[in-house]
C-alpha cells in the first residue's frame, strides 16, 4: 500500500538530499520562521548542542520526508522539521540515537498537525477547483480527495500503528523502525500489517473483514 501519493516531489527518507545552505548558521536559521516571527532558541539560552550541525545535515532529508508522508506538503514538512530540530537541540538524546529519535518525533509532530487542523482539506479543495480550464479537472479533484481521505484516516489510527506505518513507508528498514520505536525486529512487520489493515478499514468501513 502506498501510504500517500504527494502532488509535489518529496525526497524519500532514505535518499540523499541536501539540507538548506548554511549561509548564516544553523541556529540562526532555526530561530526564524518564514513569517518573520522569532523563536526562542538554544543559542539564546547558551545551550546549543555541539553536534547539532552535523546531525542536522545528515538527517534533515529523512525528517522532512517522514513529515511529508503524513502532511503531503514539502512546505509544511519543513515547518515540522524546524520544530523537531529545535526540540532535539534542547534535548540530551545521544547522537547515535538521533536518526531514530528525529524520525519518530517528525511522525508524531506531523500527526499532531494533521489531527489538530482541517486547513489542508480546505486548501486542497480550493486547489482542485482553482483552474477550470486545466485538463482532467474531475480526475485531479478525485485524486486530491483521495489523498485527503488517506491522511485523515491515518490520523484516526492508534498512534503507534500510525507512526510505524509512516516510518516504514518513508523508507526506513524494519531494523530502523524497530530501533526507533523500541520494538523487536520480528514485531515490526506485524505492527505495519495491522496498521495497513486498520487504514483500509478506516477508508472503507463497510467492507467485509477478510
Amino acid at each position: 500500500m502506498n501510504l500517500v501519493q504527494h502532488g509535489e516531489a518529496v525526497p524519500a527518507a532514505g535518499r540523499s538530499s541536501a539540507a538548506p545552505a548554511d549561509d548564516h548558521g544553523l541556529t540562526a536559521r532555526l530561530a526564524e520562521r518564514k513569517d518573520g516571527v522569532a523563536l526562542a532558541t538554544p543559542r539564546a539560552r547558551g545551550a546549543v548542542r555541539v553536534d547539532l550541525e552535523e546531525v542536522f545535515r545528515t538527517t534533515y532529508p529523512r525528517v522532512v520526508g517522514v513529515a511529508a508522508r503524513v502532511l503531503g506538503s514539502r512546505e509544511e514538512a519543513e515547518d515540522v522539521a524546524q520544530e523537531v530540530f529545535l526540540e532535539f537541540a534542547r534535548s540530551s538524546v545521544p547522537v547515535t540515537a538521533a536518526p531514530g529519535w528525529l524520525s519518530v518525533a517528525a511522525a508524531h509532530t506531523a500527526l499532531n498537525h494533521l489531527r489538530s487542523s482541517r486547513r489542508r482539506a480546505f486548501r486542497e479543495e480550493a486547489a482542485g477547483r482553482g483552474d477550470s480550464s486545466a485538463p482532467d479537472v474531475a480526475e485531479t479533484i478525485e485524486t486530491l480527495d483521495e489523498r485527503r481521505r488517506v491522511r485523515l484516516a491515518l490520523g484516526r489510527l492508534p498512534r503507534r500503528q500510525a507512526v510505524a506505518l509512516v516510518l516504514r513507508h518513508s523508507g526506513l528498514s524494519y531494523a530502523e523502525v524497530a530501533e526507533a520505536l523500541h520494538l523487536s525486529p520480528g514485531s515490526v512487520g506485524t505492527t505495519v500489517r495491522r496498521a495497513e489493515a486498520a487504514l483500509r478499514k478506516e477508508l472503507n468501513p463497510h467492507a467485509p473483514s477478510s
